[in-house]
């Protein structure tokens, strides 16, 4: 049960209706009004004696050779990589634009430290370039110079003025041009707008130390590029002077490009006295490394070493040629020569193994037809034959010549030989000498190419830098010079229009927001319906009139009000027995919330419609039938407690006015009304009453005090729990709730009552019988707000 009262109370806490809300607002709209005038009227008066600020802009193109500020003799090295990871040249350069320097020097260029003003009734309004006279320190100190000061100078005569400190306290009558003193600083007024000096002035000099000027305007000095993909830089200042920023800014570029070129002529003066330097240097070096080079070539006789050790290894290479074909002709004579020694007459030898133009290999060849023509007379004739014997002897001589001439060969070969390895070992030497002969002249050579290339590259940066120097740009291109805007930027007249007209509104709107957030009262219908789920019976209006009881005449929004209910009680009635009374329960959480003014009225409404009523008094305790009706003083709790057994008919007064309603009041307040409420005799004077009535509206005691209500709850038809509008807690609606969800209070509904009459937006009262309808509110035509 517990569970089911929780999720339905988060679920009526989270109802909205947009429509109670606006109107809980729009019915307080002379507020809004008043507040939106009220701010509205602020607004203007600040517009009024507020100083204008204007925004001054001027656009500039800044050269980007992303190389950065390095403003040094290196800056023409660039090429050689000096330079790297720099940052971008227009970066560096919104930084040199902002700096103090450049502002400190426009401000003393424009002498904007002395400001001119004139007296207005409400603000002074500054001369830029428009004041009659002109303040000049001849000399000051730096104590001074780090001060603020002002003095107000006005018109004496046509040759003299009165001057004023800052506590308007007079310093003294001088002439224009004439030096004086202010204690120990020397000043000097001339005339600066001759054709002034004859009307009366009244001029308000301001002095700011330039550090703490140069502060304010580089805090409103913007420098930005206009996309990063360009140069282009906008400048921009907002003072309220439009005249005083566009010649600041233009002042600054002038400046910057003044500064630009002077540092560049500097560095390129500099740069072209170091590359004179090291020409001179570089010369004298230059000539020593030849020197060195000529000395080297006369030491090893020679004049290129490349091609001569070329020549070298293409000897060695045909020596080693020779000496292989020397050593394979050594070999095919040493085995011709045992060849020769251990073969044969009948043999023949090898020919062709040796050369052709050797002397052997002819002897060879005759041996060999020798020894032919002796194999083929064997053929024929035999050993002893005189023929073949003299072959045998020539065959021997000549065999002896060929083996004598291998001999020779073979010495001659040898010689060759030895010859051969002394050349080789020449050459070998020479070889060996090459790489050190290369390695120092190509230590030479490398000195010599970079004194060389170096030499070339100064003499070329010389001329650079030369032509730098006579041509020289400046760093900026003015593309925009500055111009103010002829409209203020601030303050901004329509943002603050608008924003007055919104703290107009919010402001009576925040008001009446924390007083209805602390204000937990319940106003209307919809915080019942909001707060509950109990079926809502009627709203009862504020009582108009001072007549407490409803006749046949009444037409207030009260009686009405309580004819709606009559009518909607009805519909909770239906399952009655119609043959008996209908028992209707009034009850309410506090006393004073008028349950008692509802009963008897709700009673003799119905008492008009031709039934027979009965008010019954049951708030036994604190009984208040009497302030509204004439009554005994016996009544209900008498007969509940007399032991007689006395009819109730003679407790029961008839209500004068009224032919069918009647009355029963509560009688003596008892000891003991809890136990008294639970006695038998309660339910059988229900039962009796039931017979003899159509309506018995009972008058009980409030749930929250006491708990006489729930004791004789189980004798109602219907229940009707009255709240009273302005006086119970939203919070206390829980109890209610409660009681509904728990089913305690048998047919339950709920009503608000004194209620005031436009809180129900749409309601009206009175329709017909000579009375008008309630006139809605002027915001009714609102479509969010029409049912």
């Amino acid at each position: 049960m517990q569970n089911l009262h929780s999720t339905e109370h988060q679920h009526i806490q989270s109802n909205f209706n947009i429509k109670e809300e606006v109107v809980k607002y729009l019915k307080h709209w002379k507020w809004f009004v008043l507040g939106i005038f009220v701010a509205l009227l602020v607004a203007f008066l600040y517009l009024r004696y507020t100083v204008a600020n204007y925004k001054a802009v001027a656009t500039i193109l800044v050269k980007d050779d992303r190389k950065g500020t390095m403003a040094s003799e290196l800056s023409a090295f660039s090429d050689l990589g000096l330079m790297t990871n720099v940052k971008s040249n227009v970066d560096n350069e919104i930084e040199v634009i902002k700096s103090r320097t450049l502002i400190e020097s426009a401000i003393r260029e424009l002498e904007l430290n002395v400001a001119y003003f004139s007296q207005g009734r409400v603000k002074w309004e500054e001369l830029y370039k428009k004041s009659p006279i002109k303040l000049i320190l001849s000399s000051f100190s730096e104590e001074y110079a780090s001060q603020s000061h002002f003095y107000r100078i006005e018109k004496a005569n046509t040759t003299s003025f009165t001057i004023y400190d800052n506590e308007e306290q007079k310093i003294g009558v001088f002439k224009y041009g004439e030096k004086f003193k202010i204690g120990t600083e020397v000043f000097v007024v001339l005339v600066n707008k001759p054709e002034f000096i004859n009307l009366n002035y009244n001029i308000g000099v301001q002095y700011k130390p330039i550090s703490q000027l140069a502060e304010s305007f580089k805090s409103r000095l913007n420098v930005a590029t206009l996309s990063k993909n360009t140069s282009v830089i906008e400048l921009s200042i907002v003072d309220p002077v439009p005249g005083k920023a566009e010649d600041f800014l233009n002042t600054v570029i002038a400046n910057y490009n003044k500064d630009a070129i002077q540092d560049k002529k500097y560095i390129s003066e500099n740069t072209s006295k170091f590359i004179e330097q090291r020409l001179s240097i570089i010369s004298e070096e230059l000539q020593d490394v030849e020197k060195d080079k000529e000395v080297f070539k006369k030491n090893n006789g020679i004049t290129d070493v490349v091609s001569e050790a070329g020549l070298y290894l293409e000897n060695a290479s045909d020596f080693e040629r020779m000496q292989v074909e020397n050593a394979t002709q050594l070999r095919v004579v040493e085995t011709m020569m045992n060849y020769v020694n251990s073969s044969d007459t009948n043999e023949l030898i090898p020919v062709n193994i040796i050369g052709q133009d050797q002397g052997a290999s002819q002897l060879i060849s005759e041996y060999n037809e020798l020894v032919l023509q002796k194999n083929k007379l064997l053929k024929t004739a035999g050993s002893k034959n005189t023929l073949v014997q003299n072959l045998d002897a020539k065959i021997n001589a000549l065999k002896g010549s060929v083996s004598s001439s291998l001999s020779q060969l073979k010495s001659s070969l040898q010689i060759r030989r030895n010859d051969l390895n002394r050349q080789n070992a020449i050459i070998s030497g020479k070889i060996s000498q090459i790489p050190t002969q290369e390695r120092n002249s190509r230590d030479i050579d490398r000195k010599q190419n970079i004194k060389e290339s170096l030499y070339l590259y100064l003499l070329q940066k010389r001329e650079e830098t030369a032509i730098s120097l006579a041509v020289t740009a400046p760093n900026a291109k003015v593309i925009d010079a500055a111009k103010a805007s002829k409209s203020p930027v601030s303050p901004n007249r329509r943002m603050i229009y608008l924003a007055a007209l919104l703290l107009g509104g919010l402001i009576p709107f925040g008001i009446l927001y924390l007083i209805d957030l602390f204000d937990t009262k319940i106003k209307s219908r919809y915080d019942l319906e909001k707060n509950t789920t109990i079926p809502f019976l009627g709203e009862i209006p504020k009582l108009e009139s001072g007549q407490l009881i409803i006749d046949s005449t009444s037409r207030t929004s009260t009686a009405e009000a309580i004819r709606i209910i009559r009518t909607n009680l009805e519909f909770l009635l239906t399952n009655v027995n119609e043959e008996e009374a209908k028992v209707v329960f009034l009850t309410s959480t506090y006393p004073k919330e008028g349950k008692t003014f509802i009963s008897v009225n709700l009673a003799s409404t119905i008492a008009l419609s031709e039934k027979k009523v009965l008010v019954v008094g049951l708030d036994i305790r604190n009984p208040k039938l009497d302030e509204y009706l004439k009554l005994e003083s016996r009544g209900v709790t008498n007969y509940l407690s007399s032991k007689e057994e006395k009819p109730i008919q003679n407790y029961i007064t008839a209500v004068e006015g009224f032919k069918n309603l009647s009355v029963l009041p509560a009688g003596i307040i008892p000891p003991n009304p809890a136990e008294l409420l639970m006695s038998k005799k309660v339910g059988d004077l229900f039962a009796e009453l039931k017979k003899e009535y159509d309506y018995i509206i009972v008058d009980t005691a409030p749930v929250s005090l006491v708990t006489d209500t729930l004791l004789i709850a189980k004798y109602a038809d219907a229940f009707i729990y009255v709240t009273r509008a302005n006086f119970l807690d939203k919070r206390m609606l829980e109890l209610p709730e409660r009681l509904y969800n728990e089913k305690k209070l048998p047919n339950m509904s709920i009503l608000i009552n004194d209620t005031e009459i436009n809180t129900g937006y749409g309601y009206g009262y009175g329709y017909g019988y000579g009375q008008t309808q309630e006139k809605k509110p002027w915001y009714s035509f609102l479509p969010f707000l029409k049912k």
